[in-house]
């Protein structure tokens, strides 16, 4: 009788673990189904990180790989390529001189600056650091300096931005700094073809590092996006950035798999994590182009 009691009871230990199992089993696929986009549309194998990706062949417009991308998000300092395309458009002189003012300092988030008020640069190099090492006090200056202002400059930054197609962007400020600077990724794919079409931001969002004078020391500056100093990347435009409310974000128009794509990435809150997914992104690519056309 007490072996017989000892089956029973091995039994039904069995099945409550087996019944445990499959409850897990359930909760986890529950889990899975509550985390949504986690694998980009258009492929069944790449895994990206960023809460938003856009790829999209720069020649034809074909979308190569998408997730969330008509999510409207803040866009942080992405917003410097349509200050410096604006800045551009106006003709103004690159050479003219402009000092540094305390109306320039960062008063939404606190960010610090070397470039201390009365330092003088040419707006020329203003434009350098805003776009290759995404100096706010740089682009806060180029919009203060602006004809009739910050404000003229932001109007005209949305103005080209309903040009261009761009229907979800709103743009605030010069830097991005305010969350308020939205758009979704179809709207910075638009952003990234019309800024490759101004040599001087392809050339200065791809600059590796730079220097400038200031109250007679030089400062160093290097590119946010560590791929443009890689061998392994041919990169021809780039911009990073970075709130909090943003999370990290990418954009680039880069040579992979033997094509030009543009490439968009936000929301990305690991601190490498926008780096992978562009790593994820070449490989998944690479790996397609070697398939060839599927029949």
């Amino acid at each position: 009788m007490q072996t017989s009691e000892r089956s029973l009871h091995h039994l039904e230990k069995i099945v409550a673990l087996a019944a445990l199992a499959g409850v897990l089993a359930l909760t986890l696929g529950f889990a899975q189904a509550a985390e949504p986009g986690k694998r980009a549309k258009n492929s069944d194998e790449v895994f990206l990180r960023s809460a938003v990706a856009l790829v999209q062949d720069a020649a034809s417009g074909e979308t190569l790989i998408a997730k969330n991308e008509g999510a409207v998000l803040p866009i942080a300092s992405i917003t410097k390529l349509m200050t410096a395309m604006v800045i551009l458009d106006a003709g103004l002189n690159m050479e003219q001189r402009v000092a540094i003012s305390g109306q320039d300092n960062d008063l939404v988030k606190g960010t610090r600056s070397r470039l201390r008020p009365g330092t003088v640069l040419t707006r020329d190099e203003l434009l350098l650091l805003a776009l290759m090492s995404s100096e706010n006090r740089a682009a806060a200056s180029l919009g203060r300096t602006y004809p009739g202002g910050t404000d003229a400059l932001v109007a005209a930054m949305n103005a080209k931005a309903q040009a261009l197609g761009m229907g979800n962007a709103r743009f605030v400020d010069a830097s991005g700094l305010s969350s308020a600077n939205v758009a979704t990724a179809q709207d910075l794919a638009r952003l990234v073809a019309a800024a490759h079409e101004y040599p001087l931001i392809r050339q200065y969002s791809t600059r590796e590092s730079a220097t400038v004078q200031a109250f007679g020391r030089r400062l160093g500056y290097r590119n946010t996006n560590g791929l443009v100093r890689s061998a392994h990347w041919d990169v021809s435009l780039s911009k990073t950035g970075y709130i909090s409310e943003a999370g990290r974000c990418l954009v680039m128009r880069v040579r992979m798999a033997s094509r030009e794509v543009n490439v968009v990435l936000l929301d990305s809150w690991g601190k490498f994590s926008r780096l992978g997914d562009a790593n994820r992104i070449r490989k998944w690519l690479e790996a397609q182009a070697a398939r060839g056309p599927r029949g």
